[in-house]
């Protein structure tokens, strides 16, 4: 029997019928395989605020102006249980990282200007894998873990592009700390003229300008603003010449001056036609200094400390709701309906894991995540898979909530156990405690399983390791000299 065959006039339909399986199967595997495609990924800009009060922005009932991010709220989700670290390097290391900053020594105080230490390299960041997806990936503003070496520095760490400040907190206009110019480009100095600000704001305009959409774009936009020192334009100052205190308004300019950058980097997404696949997401780093010594390296004991916390208890530094619970929105169009409220609890660790999944990367490089994916609670309003909240772990204190009870812990002598209901409490007044011990005893024991994982604080190796130096240098006496010229 001989084999079928083909018509001659019918090898070009076969040939055409061939082609189109051989694009499916290629586009099948290639959907396994790799990454989707830049138009089905969206952009992720991710703003962060600097020491910014719950309070003090006008979606929260404040008298600080602030339509743009007022705008983006409205328009998206507002995250009404957002928790971060109660200080900078904490919280900023624990958005890169997805993981509690206990577990690799950045849990206590902030890297100050005069050290050395920073984030271990050996954590995967989230712009490293985004940056492994095919995303471009840019830092434009504060860093803040790491500057004592390059290895450290951002372009390292995942960023194909940098522009700002590598430490904590510099001043508004000549960009220097301690008289030392804090502001570069890429990795090198830059010296130039502005108000950090603006600057920022310029920068993020330039790159969503100059950006080539075959790829999506990861930009993270740290903004120093409102941190120390209050400082801000005269003209953005003339806007609150109501307000008597020079500290407050110097602050409530500096909160409406980024929140104009923030007007201009959306504007930048529309004329570029990004906007509809682009996810915004804006939060605060810690809650509002209401304390001087957590404010900054300056020395603000003359000042009177501007931020508003409204609600909740306390501010930077405290492990009570006000240091913790930070403002924070999240804006897609199309994708987050307008006026949608968030209640359930999230975590700055939770943003990794649910941009890696949104970006199309692993994170099997990651160590494991303390993260959990809660773009389902964002997106569509489903219970947050986040029971639990660590607000942090150090050899001196610990915050454990579970559900709705909150345990603060401090362990030097004498040692002191708080317990609140944060459902029917957010405001800490009421110690439940020594009426509830069987919950104080519970979470404890969560604290103390959560101690045994914990790194010793780098800042207090750093700091031992200097009082060390010390006990070798000659005593501070004062000379022959100064002991005759003495005042009685």
């Amino acid at each position: 029997m001989r084999a079928p065959s083909l018509r001659p006039s019918a090898l070009p339909a076969v040939r055409s019928l061939v082609l189109r399986l051989a694009w499916l199967l290629a586009a099948l595997f290639t959907g396994l395989f790799l990454p989707a495609a830049a138009a089905d990924r969206p952009n992720i800009v991710y703003i962060v605020a600097d020491d910014l009060g719950w309070k003090d922005v006008g979606f929260h009932g404040s008298d600080i102006r602030t339509p743009n991010i007022d705008q983006l709220a409205k328009s998206g989700a507002q995250l009404n249980q957002f928790y971060a670290q109660s200080m900078c390097t904490p919280t900023r290391a624990a958005l890169m990282t997805g993981r509690y900053p206990f577990r690799y020594g950045l849990q206590t105080v902030v890297i100050l200007s005069g050290q050395t230490h920073g984030l271990d390299k050996e954590e995967w960041l989230m712009p490293q894998a985004l940056k492994e997806a095919g995303y471009q990936t840019a830092i434009i503003g504060k860093w803040h873990l790491g500057h004592g070496d390059r290895s450290m520095w951002p372009r390292q760490r995942g960023f194909d592009h940098q522009y700002g400040p590598l430490i904590g907190e510099i001043d508004y206009f000549t960009h220097e700390q301690h008289k030392v110019l804090d502001w570069y480009l890429n990795g090198k100095p830059l010296k130039e003229k502005g108000y950090s600000t603006t600057l920022l704001g310029n920068a993020a305009v330039r790159l969503i300008d100059a950006h080539d959409p075959a790829k999506p774009l990861f930009l993270y936009l740290a903004f120093n603003a409102p941190h120390t020192p209050y400082q801000a334009p005269e003209a953005d100052l003339n806007r609150y010449r109501h307000i008597a205190d020079p500290a407050r308004r110097a602050y409530a300019a500096s909160i409406s001056a980024m929140d104009d950058q923030i007007g201009r980097v959306v504007a930048a997404l529309d004329r570029r036609g990004m906007r509809d696949n682009t996810l915004i997401v804006f939060q605060s780093d810690n809650g509002g200094v209401r304390n001087a010594m957590f404010a900054g390296e300056g020395d603000l004991s003359k000042t009177k400390i501007p931020n508003d916390n409204g609600p909740y208890r306390d501010g930077k530094g405290s492990l009570y709701e006000g240091g913790t619970r930070v403002v924070a929105l999240a804006n897609w169009p199309g994708r987050i309906a307008p006026g949608t409220q968030v209640d359930g609890m999230l975590h700055v660790v939770d943003m990794y894991p649910t941009l890696a999944k949104l970006a199309g990367a692993p994170t099997t490089r990651s160590k494991p995540l303390d993260g959990l994916d809660v773009w389902s609670t964002i997106a569509q309003g489903q219970p947050s898979p986040r029971t639990e909240v660590v607000y942090n772990i150090e050899p001196f204190r610990a915050g454990i909530r579970q559900g709705d009870w909150k345990l603060v812990w401090r362990t030097p002598l004498p040692e002191s156990a708080e317990l609140y209901d944060i459902a029917k409490d957010p405001g800490e007044k009421t110690d439940l405690a020594a009426s509830q011990p069987a919950k104080v005893a519970t979470l404890k024991q969560r604290a103390n399983e959560l101690a045994a994982q914990q790194v010793k604080p780098l800042f207090l190796q750093a700091e031992f390791g200097a009082m060390r130096q010390r006990l070798h240098l000659p005593p501070a006496l004062p000379g022959e000299e100064a002991a005759f010229n003495e005042e009685n």
